[in-house]
């Protein structure tokens, strides 16, 4: 893999996980955040997927419709940490192992 990787968002306000994540004031949950940081690993490295989360930080709410990157950054074979941003604000962070 490449050393680092940026892969840009939005989620939409119909996804279909909003509507009870929360009633009246959605926000992304956290496995819809996980599912874009899966696709921007398979856009960085086609064939490749997740294998693990040893560790997952949600930092602060990602609302629908907002704007977010993420950046993936290789740490050794086989594990690369990410972060999704809004802007300058960190919503999520983490590492991940992986396999081709």
């Amino acid at each position: 893999m490449s050393a680092a990787f940026e892969f840009g968002g939005r989620i939409p306000a119909g996804h279909p996980a909003l509507p009870g994540h929360f009633p009246g004031h959605p926000l992304v949950p956290g496995v819809v955040q996980m599912n874009q940081v899966a696709k921007a690993c398979e856009r960085w490295q086609p064939g490749t997927r997740i294998t693990g989360w040893p560790q997952v930080k949600f930092v602060s709410p990602l609302l629908p419709e907002e704007a977010f990157v993420v950046r993936l950054e290789s740490t050794a074979p086989g594990r690369a940490r990410f972060t999704l941003h809004v802007g300058e604000r960190l919503v999520s962070n983490g590492q991940f192992t992986y396999s081709a």
